[in-house]
């Protein structure tokens, strides 16, 4: 999914080399300069803590005093993405964070088991050592379009990277996991079925449970904080073109998500409603400690971008938009007492095209 933000921040240069030379030069210096903007009022003391490279997905521990995210930067040698581990550092301290994956094959999705001493992720490692190749987009008519690599699969390690369990092992596609409030049950995405679906898994057993079973794409899937509720990100192809389309592309282990919404439901997959409705890319869904929703979409533009942040109330009215930098905020995550938010940015780079994270006090 990270690679949609790469696509807009393209875009949105591509879009600013038409712009009048003086507006370019006014938004490149807002850019550089600012890491909260006026509109911002949900946020206080916002406090960047990576600084280069593409740093994104960043979660916290149990105990809200260490946070996990994955990065890469070619130029410090991460061709693509590996997971990294750091404690949260006091207003002014500088943000240091170590790498606890291998460095072998491609990372996504980590998160902390409930015991703060392990880490769950998925990785390629098993299937090369190296990173696997994109996918080319010219055969798909330039369309973007993202790969659900085979070779993913969901893994435990300690905070020395030290892989102690291997938790999934079946044909196919397994990622995108976080855990349950308790800290018991896994909620992850797999293609193991033929489709994309939301499972969840007893991490006592290892039994995993289908959870979702309609056409399309379901991923990116949180429990609520009373563990009662979930909710994700998901494709639902209608037509008979559609359709056509989204297997042709998944029966190649890719998947087109520029259209998608926003749904709940009971934590076993039942009660299932859609609450955005608003078109083109709706993701990154995260539960507030009261309820509501935040989400990130990029529905305010034609263009497909920039992405911004919302709010929302659990049965969907009440959008407000919480988020204004002019190119690419998501990932949010609160932590476990509701005061304080993480988030991933495209803001205070100085026009170029890093993606950082961000950490700030949640002003309601």
């Amino acid at each position: 999914m990270r690679s949609l933000f790469v696509s807009a921040v393209f875009a949105c240069i591509f879009l600013l080399s038409f712009t009048a030379p003086e507006v370019r030069q006014q938004e490149r210096i807002v850019r550089k300069d600012t890491v909260q903007y006026p509109e911002e009022r949900h946020f206080k003391d916002v406090q960047q803590l990576t600084f280069g490279g593409d740093n994104a997905e960043a979660y916290w521990s149990f105990d809200g005093k260490s946070l996990v995210f994955q990065r890469t930067s070619a130029k410090d040698g991460l061709p693509c993405d590996q997971i990294f581990y750091g404690k949260l550092p006091k207003a002014g301290e500088k943000f240091t964070y170590k790498m606890i994956s291998s460095g072998k094959g491609r990372t996504t999705c980590s998160f902390f088991t409930k015991d703060g001493k392990h880490i769950i992720y998925a990785s390629t490692f098993e299937g090369g050592e190296a990173c696997p190749p994109m996918p080319n987009r010219s055969k798909y008519g330039n369309k973007y379009i993202w790969p659900v690599y085979s070779s993913f699969d969901i893994y435990m390690a300690d905070l020395n990277g030290k892989i102690v369990k291997k938790l999934t092992n079946t044909p196919g596609y397994d990622a995108e996991a976080t855990l349950s409030p308790d800290g018991k049950k896994m909620l992850f995405t797999s293609l193991r079925n033929g489709d994309l679906d939301l499972y969840v898994m007893d991490l006592k057993t290892e039994k995993g449970t289908q959870i979702t079973n309609t056409l399309g794409y379901d991923g990116g899937a949180w429990f609520s904080a009373d563990g009662k509720k979930i909710i994700w990100r998901a494709s639902r192809p209608k037509t008979e073109t559609e359709i056509k389309e989204y297997k042709d592309l998944l029966a190649e282990n890719l998947v087109a998500p520029t259209q998608m919404e926003v749904f709940v439901a009971d934590a076993d997959g039942s009660n299932v409603k859609q609450i955005t409705h608003y078109g083109q890319a709706n993701w990154a869904p995260n539960f507030l400690k009261d309820g509501r929703i935040i989400f990130c979409s990029n529905h305010e533009y034609g263009r497909g971008f920039p992405f911004n942040m919302y709010l929302l109330n659990e049965d969907g009215t009440g959008l407000e938009k919480i988020s204004h930098d002019n190119s690419f905020d998501a990932f949010p995550m609160f932590s476990p007492d509701g005061k304080k938010i993480l988030f991933c940015s495209n803001r205070n780079n100085g026009g170029g095209h890093d993606t950082n994270v961000f950490v700030a006090d949640w002003v309601d």
